[in-house]
């Protein structure tokens, strides 16, 4: 599939992360239409749509501290919390993209991968692989998952994509969020990053700070170091991270463009 790209709709540009269960429709809706102007011009073009959870599934989250395990009857309520808010805005997201006559079907995570201290230990994505074959575009998202050794906890769309990319092999994955790529100081943003490499984090590491808004797998700094942890299984593989904020700057992603900070090995 080397025309495959994953693409992640950041939670911070999809809600308000600072104001509970706000979702920003309108937003979410010009998006939507940006995918299908992209699939209009190159119609050979897989996808695969993520999107976070932003101010829904995150306030819960850091409420129940799900990501840390799951083993009481409170605890489990919460997680069920946790899933229903994650839940009402993929629901949201599926409305939209639906509405832009795009071939979507869900596929939530917790029905479909188990955890063993919150790595991957089982998947059934064969189905999956079929919706890919069939033309259709897979949506999934940050999602509560059952785990064999903490009895349930959260993985991060980043975290699926990480495990899916090794069967699938996209040749780009897209992050977009609300950040026109990675700073070298935030919350300064007197400096953007073009580029990074494997071989260049390691300076830019303390420089690229996490979140500004809660956010309970990790913000920037866990994106950029899981990103980059692909590279070394797919060398070829290209990620950018960049502003969906812009008009026309997800459409010029998808059909060809590098916009804001390019993760690569070269």
């Amino acid at each position: 599939m080397n025309n495959l790209i994953f693409l992640k709709l950041g939670g911070s540009l999809i809600t308000d992360k600072d104001q509970v269960r706000s979702a920003r429709f309108q937003l979410i809706s010009q998006l939507a239409g940006e995918i299908r102007q992209a699939l209009d011009q190159q119609p050979n073009l897989k996808l695969l749509i993520g999107h976070g959870s932003g101010s829904f599934g995150h306030y819960s989250s850091n409420h129940h501290k799900t990501i840390e395990g799951v083993q009481n009857p409170y605890q489990w309520l919460g997680f069920t919390q946790v899933w229903k808010d994650a839940r009402d805005l993929n629901q949201i997201m599926i409305e939209a993209l639906f509405k832009a006559n795009l071939p979507i079907i869900a596929f939530p995570p917790s029905a479909w991968v188990v955890t063993d201290n919150r790595q991957i230990l089982q998947t059934f994505n064969s189905p999956l692989t079929s919706a890919l074959d069939s033309g259709l575009i897979p949506v999934i998202q940050g999602d509560v998952i059952f785990d064999q050794r903490l009895g349930g906890t959260i993985l991060s769309t980043e975290d699926l994509f990480f495990f899916l990319a090794a069967n699938l092999h996209p040749r780009r994955i897209l992050l977009a969020g609300i950040e026109p790529g990675v700073w070298e100081s935030f919350p300064d943003r007197n400096h953007l990053i073009l580029k990074i490499t494997p071989g260049s984090l390691q300076q830019l590491d303390k420089a690229i700070s996490g979140s500004s808004s809660i956010d309970v797998t990790g913000g920037m700094q866990k994106k950029v170091a899981t990103m980059l942890e692909l590279l070394a299984f797919q060398p070829d593989l290209k990620i950018s991270i960049f502003s969906g904020l812009q008009p026309g700057a997800l459409s010029s992603a998808l059909t060809g463009e590098f916009p804001g900070t390019t993760l690569c090995n070269q």
